[in-house]
């Protein structure tokens, strides 16, 4: 016998898995790089997570089958039973207990794939739980459809990546319908107070989305410039809740600083062009989105598009490219190449960073001191903390024409971070093709 794990099918047809001693106890000698091993022994952990949702799943199946057994619905008490139980024996809440057991029940039935992904340690246990809840917002037919794309970048992004990538993924198959969701869901806006503690309260809106991202861009760019002044001691999240109030009680900016004083939102919109001309989202067209939030109506859309100069509107087009480039000859970046540089990536170009690229630094690939040009496949954004570890944490980048940047860690290892979008561009054909005629 080998020392690889192996696989058995027990007499209810579920698999189970047998891992040698020797396969956990390997020695650093094997893996001579510590990560090695962290790796290693994460991958063992996972099989060992997706054969204990076997294990749960069948505790609820041999309960359920052997209440049916009475001839009385007793399914709903057997579960619970089962739920107290585990709850019990793993000194868990029975809440979570729950939680487990829906979710042994999606991987091992309706999700096959995801199990075995996990089984083999190309995942872990929270994209397992992010995935099924994700694909679980659709019907069994769209999460079909979905779940090879969802896996694949589940097993190929970090979370916070994931996370959003899946969510497109899921919003972008409603938008179909989003029209009709968003007419309905804008009669149930509203206004709410809920009183805290220490004399404090939250007061919220549920409200369009758009108008939302402006209102909380407005807070932040006049909180900025506020923030940014010496002496100032509040922090941005301070500023940004003493503007709130004193908007909506005075009703004026008058006793805000000069230099914060006119500031207006902005909005990335990003709209495909050719779909403007109709008056319905076409079928198949991408929908329109919202930095930050995803699709939005394709009416809202056609709204924004019709020239208000606080929104900045990116109109997208097939066959359009875009090439933005200033050479050696400036090394601060322009305010339209700053901007196309955040739209692009949309987040920190750090692996797995979550943090917005409006928030972000931009950063030369090639630095200007050795030879690095200002131009859009050279910057990229980055918060303090990537931004510092690129310079001074032995790390090293190589930027791609497409927007692509690979990491290389001080270990040798490399990590693509891909950009939320892509900007198309022309490049000449080198060999132009001469026409034949063929003769008579």
């Amino acid at each position: 016998m080998d020392n690889d794990p192996e696989t058995w099918i027990d007499e209810d047809g579920m698999p189970h898995l047998e891992i040698p001693l020797e396969l956990l106890m390997e020695s650093a000698s094997d893996h001579p790089d510590s990560l090695d091993d962290v790796l290693d022994l994460s991958h063992v952990m996972m099989r060992f997570v997706a054969q204990r949702y076997v294990a749960i799943d069948g505790m609820r199946r041999r309960a359920v089958t052997e209440a049916s057994a009475f001839g009385v619905d007793l399914a709903s008490v057997a579960f619970r039973s089962v739920r107290l139980e585990l709850a019990a024996g793993m000194r868990v809440s029975e809440y979570v207990a729950e939680a487990m057991l829906q979710q042994a029940e999606a991987l091992v039935h309706r999700y096959p794939e995801v199990w075995h992904s996990l089984h083999a340690g190309r995942i872990d246990d929270d994209k397992g739980y992010v995935l099924v809840a994700g694909l679980d917002e659709l019907g069994p037919d769209a999460a079909a459809t979905l779940l090879p794309e969802a896996l694949d970048a589940a097993e190929n992004l970090q979370i916070g990546p994931f996370r959003r990538a899946l969510r497109k993924l899921v919003e972008d198959h409603r938008a179909s319908t989003l029209e009709e969701r968003h007419e309905d869901a804008v009669t149930r806006r509203r206004v709410v107070l809920e009183t805290g503690n220490d004399g404090m309260a939250w007061i919220g809106a549920h409200m369009p989305a758009v108008e939302a991202q402006a209102i909380h861009q407005r807070l932040t760019t006049m909180g900025k410039a506020i923030t940014a002044v010496d002496g100032e001691e509040r922090t941005l999240d301070q500023v940004r809740a003493d503007i709130f109030g004193d908007l909506l009680i005075d009703g004026t900016t008058d006793h805000v600083p000069a230099h914060a004083r006119g500031v207006r939102a902005t909005v990335v919109v990003t709209v495909p062009a050719l779909s403007l001309v109709h008056e319905k989202q076409p079928a198949g067209a991408d929908p329109a989105s919202v930095e930050g939030l995803g699709p939005i109506p394709h009416s809202t859309a056609r709204e924004l598009c019709g020239g208000a100069r606080e929104w900045m509107r990116v109109l997208t087009h097939p066959e359009t490219g875009a090439v933005l480039s200033f050479g050696r000859d400036r090394y601060r970046p322009p305010k339209a190449l700053r901007d196309i540089v955040r739209w692009r990536a949309g987040r920190c170009m750090g692996p797995g960073c979550g943090m917005p690229a409006e928030r972000c630094e931009i950063d030369h690939s090639v630095a200007w001191e050795d030879g690095g040009t200002t131009e859009l496949r050279n910057l990229h954004p980055l918060c303090k903390g990537h931004h510092i570890l690129k310079h001074h944490g032995g790390w090293a980048l190589e930027h791609r024409d497409d927007g692509d940047v690979i990491w290389t860690s001080p270990t040798g290892r490399r990590y693509l971070v891909r950009p939320e979008r892509r900007v198309p561009v022309f490049r000449p054909d080198p060999e132009p093709r001469v026409p034949t005629v063929a003769p008579f």
